[in-house]
């Protein structure tokens, strides 16, 4: 998706690091760095699952007595989700399907439109689905993880129970607080801390197996699968909870432009994929020697002197967890804004060596409020659970679809064979969907709520865009028509360059013919600065600009970026001067911005409704004088009112 963007008409656009950069958490790190560091951003979601996903999958079988049937079934399933889902698709295929070295569900919609087109409107909205469905995990995955780790303080002493609400009340706003110091100084041990973490529950699991050895029965699939097929709805329900195993596989695909996949996979099937089972297959063997123990499992695990310590381990473990899906909820939303499906909003660098390191306050601030709601809302972690897992298999259906779409028109591999392959796994995720939506009277409802409101903000955003753009485009003069007449009339002139930011370089942007119809007079140089954002991740500087002259007095520059990229006007004007030779200091030029002041049309094309919500969100989106990093003294806003 191609698309121009600048001041006017739409305030959407791009971020990140200055292109033909390699991605900075890469450089003059060693494949064991990476692959550490990877422990703590990438597998911090599905690492703490253990804390809870068990626990609730044998939750809905111990009404009926816990049998060795139904452990193990469960177990069974457990593991197979792990090296089904995450190894076999994730893992082994889908961070093949790369996006120039990125990946995400964004990074898979670009990635398949630009196989398909543009005009392609499934694919479009399954991209905006999955980023909207993405929304819901970024809100429950804190909340259910910290609230699971501090119920462990119960087990430690009844004393801790009125305090586990609020404890994660305070910690979840503190973690939230920090955002906007930046995390680099903290990220510098999660990879340690995790990797810590996934040694001592493996270590747990494998301790614990010996007191009953038949879990291991577990590794034959057909005890899950007898289980499942052999108790109706109740194993369909517990496939539901099963599925809390993989909600952090994601991850895996949306963090490989900062690893790298090499990493991330050697990080997987080395150290985290063992812990993991060794852990499951610990809490398993420890329920079938002793039955009491499916309130939970996971702590239950540590000898007594040890619990404490695991509560304050595993409390570590979720902060990075939830730390992990913030900084993917703050990537996603960028991606969105550089792709136009929301309006521009701020996006802050907290780190001067790290590319991964933003915050974005309003994404911030709306993250905090739904977690915080969530909390006191369901004010345990069994009741989150219920909530948890739509959002998460929703984004994998929509996430296998795209792959499909790569697969057969990228990848050009014949339509019945891409189909073969990709059907199983996407049979696999419609199976979990299933079970999951079950869980939509219980608080199912909480993420496909949030994804709606996602998608109709998306949706809305696009459209009310495209009419304003269209609109624009009509009203305007072109370019070519306003140089002959300026030729025949000419203006007065005066000194220095005037940069003038629009979406559409080919007419005349309007902040220069108000100008010129109020000040009446003209620079002697004129740049008709525009950005483009590509299908790429990153733009090589052989390809950052597209000068064209239109005459001796103006200049068109379109900028281009990819969309992990951050426009910077002032760093792209030295760049200019020192590959392009053009004349230009950033103290004596003036930017002239159009601020537009947006009301509803009686025939908008849009429902009064949607035109009163795309006004809102015109509103609301980021000043461009900040976004472009312009000198506020070098810039002129000059406003008008157009109708939508």
């Amino acid at each position: 998706m191609a698309q121009q963007i600048a001041q006017e008409p739409s305030p959407s656009t791009i971020a990140q690091q200055p292109a033909g950069e390699p991605p900075l958490i890469r450089q003059k790190s060693s494949f064991a760095a990476l692959a550490l560091g990877s422990l703590g951003v990438v597998y911090g979601d599905i690492g703490t699952s253990p804390l809870y996903a068990l626990r609730e999958s044998l939750h809905h079988i111990k009404a009926g007595g816990v049998t060795e049937t139904g452990v193990i079934g469960t177990v069974s399933l457990l593991l197979w989700a792990l090296f089904f889902t995450v190894t076999a698709k994730y893992v082994l295929f889908l961070m093949r399907a790369d996006n120039k070295g990125e990946g995400g569900t964004l990074s898979l919609m670009a990635l398949a439109q630009s196989a398909v087109g543009h005009g392609v409107a499934p694919v479009f909205f399954l991209g905006v689905a999955g980023a909207a469905l993405f929304s819901g995990d970024a809100i429950i995955t804190p909340a259910i993880s910290v609230l699971s780790a501090l119920e462990g303080l119960e087990l430690v002493t009844p004393i801790f129970t009125p305090y586990v609400l609020s404890g994660a009340i305070a910690i979840l706003i503190s973690i939230f607080w920090v955002q906007s110091h930046g995390t680099a100084r903290v990220a510098a041990l999660f990879g340690p801390i995790m990797a810590l973490f996934f040694l001592v529950i493996g270590v747990l699991g494998a301790t614990s197996i010996g007191s009953a050895p038949r879990i291991l029965l577990a590794f034959d699939p057909i005890y899950g699968l007898r289980f499942l097929l052999g108790h109706g709805l109740l194993g369909f329900v517990v496939l539901g909870s099963v599925f809390l195993a993989v909600t952090g596989a994601e991850a895996l695909y949306a963090d490989m432009g900062h690893f790298g996949r090499s990493p991330i996979q050697t990080a997987w099937m080395v150290f985290v994929l063992p812990a993991l089972t060794l852990n499951y297959l610990g809490q398993g063997a420890l329920v079938l020697s002793n039955p009491a123990a499916v309130e939970n499992p996971f702590f239950l695990l540590a000898p007594q002197w040890a619990l404490l310590p695991l509560v304050i381990l595993a409390t570590l473990a979720t902060v990075i967890a939830s730390q992990a899906v913030i900084t993917g909820a703050y990537s996603l939303a960028r991606q969105a804004i550089q792709l136009g499906l929301l309006p521009r909003m701020l996006v802050l660098h907290t780190s001067e060596t790290q590319e991964g390191q933003i915050f974005i306050p309003r994404v911030n601030r709306l993250l905090l409020l739904g977690v915080l709601l969530l909390v006191l809302l369901f004010k345990s972690s069994s009741a989150l659970a219920s909530a948890y897992g739509i959002a998460v298999t929703g984004t994998m259906v929509v996430t296998t679809s795209l792959a499909f779409v790569v697969v057969w028109k990228l990848w050009h591999w014949p339509i019945w064979l891409a189909a073969v392959f990709v059907s199983a796994f996407l049979a696999i995720d419609f199976a979990f969907l299933a079970a999951n939506l079950m869980k939509i009277v219980d608080g199912g409802w909480a993420p496909l709520l949030l994804a709606g409101c996602v998608m109709v903000v998306m949706w809305t955003w696009v459209r009310g865009a495209a009419l304003l753009a269209k609109k624009t485009r009509r009203d305007s003069i072109s370019m070519q028509d306003l140089i002959r007449m300026l030729e025949k009339s000419k203006p007065i002139r005066v000194a220095g360059t005037a940069v003038f930011l629009t979406n559409t370089p080919e007419v005349a942007p309007s902040a220069f013919m108000h100008n010129l119809k109020h000040n009446k007079v003209m620079h002697e140089r004129v740049w008709l600065m525009s950005v483009v954002t590509e299908d790429t991740p990153r733009v090589p500087i052989s390809r950052r600009f597209e000068i064209q002259k239109l005459s001796e007095d103006f200049t068109s520059i379109i900028l281009h970026y990819g969309y992990m990229e951050s426009p910077r006007i002032p760093a792209a004007l030295a760049t200019l001067r020192k590959a392009a030779g053009l004349k230009c200091d950033i103290m004596t030029t003036s930017f002239f911005l159009g601020r537009r002041t947006v009301k509803a049309a009686q025939h908008s094309g849009m429902p009064i409704w949607q035109d009163k919500l795309f006004i809102v969100l015109y509103k609301q989106a980021a000043n461009a004088t900040d976004f472009f990093s312009i000198p506020s003294d070098r810039v002129v806003e000059l406003g008008e009112q157009v109708t939508v």
